[in-house]
């Protein structure tokens, strides 16, 4: 077997979902575990995060399994139903969807369910996405409120920039003065908002890579919240090539030394997760030791330089990143956001879970 594997912590997600609540104590938390959550497995992650009051998941087939799973908690699909024959299906396992377009009202006032849904009207805030534009927004707050097929209902929306500089005040105040008036719950922070906006944590917080120990803010890393990364994804050296000044390594050359060197082969590439365009002195540890990786990534392997690492041989464990190295720190130096590269983990990793 090859010695590639993601080892997923349970305890990381408990101690980021108490970080969370220590940032906003009278916010309940929409853990949001879409997309595989974030590639750490769907059930991993909610057994994780099990004392969350609700879940934001992107379908009704992830909704109905945390249902048959036995979670009780409110389950969002965050953007509602797709076609009308889902909405049945939805309120028989009492699971909430976003209302975010016209279509989605009339799919409401048509339907035959057997009770109402819960629903979160969202506003299109800047971002125009999804949701209703501010000056169409009281207009399907009303129609949804008339609707018997839709029960307690949530106002929302999504902010831009909260990770950013333009911060959220403008959307922020836009939203306020749009909602006033309606006595409705309200849900604005995401992970980024939910750190640096206190003014947005509202009812519902929705917490998305934060319960996962990555960054929501870029330059800010996770641990400057006391965040703990939920995914290790390690592996070991499978072969050690010694090359002299002017050899290169791997497809297209993209590492030519410069030194005599040593090259550790690793057991993980694309075709598991790790992101083919990782240049040169993307950050490795080997044997409890820092280096980088060399050449172009592979589909199966990736090279780093062992020059510096005597003890390094066949065998020596590999963190690609993890509980020791950040996976921002990885992105940052492939040109993208752990977001990415902690969903890309391949379905072909083994994945072992702790805790």
């Amino acid at each position: 077997m090859r010695p590639i594997q993601a080892r997923i912590d349970l305890d990381a997600f408990r101690h980021n979902l108490h970080v969370v609540r220590a940032h906003a104590p009278g916010s309940k938390v929409m853990a949001v575990v879409k997309a595989n959550s974030y590639g750490h497995g769907l059930l991993a992650a909610a057994q994780g995060l099990a004392a969350a009051e609700g879940f934001a998941v992107l379908g009704l087939e992830e909704g109905v399994f945390l249902r048959d799973a036995g979670f009780k908690q409110t389950i969002l699909m965050l953007e509602g139903a797709f076609c009308a024959s889902e909405l049945p299906e939805a309120s028989a396992a009492a699971i909430s969807v976003v209302v975010h377009h016209d279509a989605q009202i009339v799919m409401l006032e048509q339907a035959a369910l057997q009770k109402p849904l819960d629903v979160f009207v969202k506003m299109n805030n800047g971002m125009n996405r999804l949701g209703f534009r501010p000056e169409h927004y009281a207009a399907a707050i009303r129609r949804l409120s008339a609707c018997p097929n839709v029960g307690q209902i949530t106002l929302m929306t999504h902010f831009a920039t909260a990770d950013e500089a333009p911060g959220v005040d403008e959307p922020l105040a836009r939203f306020r003065q749009v909602a006033r008036g309606f006595d409705y719950p309200v849900s604005l922070a995401n992970s980024a908002a939910i750190f640096r906006h206190p003014e947005t944590h509202a009812d519902w917080i929705r917490s998305g890579i934060m319960l996962y120990g990555a960054s929501a803010v870029a330059g800010v890393p996770a641990q400057a919240h006391q965040l703990r990364p939920a995914m290790t994804l390690s592996s070991e050296i499978i072969a050690v090539q010694d090359i002299l000044p002017g050899e290169s390594v791997g497809y297209g050359n993209r590492f030519t030394a410069t030194r005599d060197t040593r090259v550790g082969i690793v057991a993980c590439g694309y075709a598991d997760g790790y992101p083919r365009h990782a240049p040169n002195g993307t950050p490795v540890i080997v044997a409890d030791h820092m280096t980088q990786t060399i050449g172009r990534v592979s589909m199966d392997m990736l090279f780093v330089d062992l020059t510096d690492i005597s003890a390094a041989c066949v065998g020596s464990p590999v963190e690609l990143w993890g509980s020791r190295l950040p996976v921002d720190a990885v992105a940052e130096k492939a040109g993208t956001i752990g977001y990415e590269l902690l969903c890309a983990l391949s379905p072909r990793v083994p994945v072992r879970v702790l805790g």
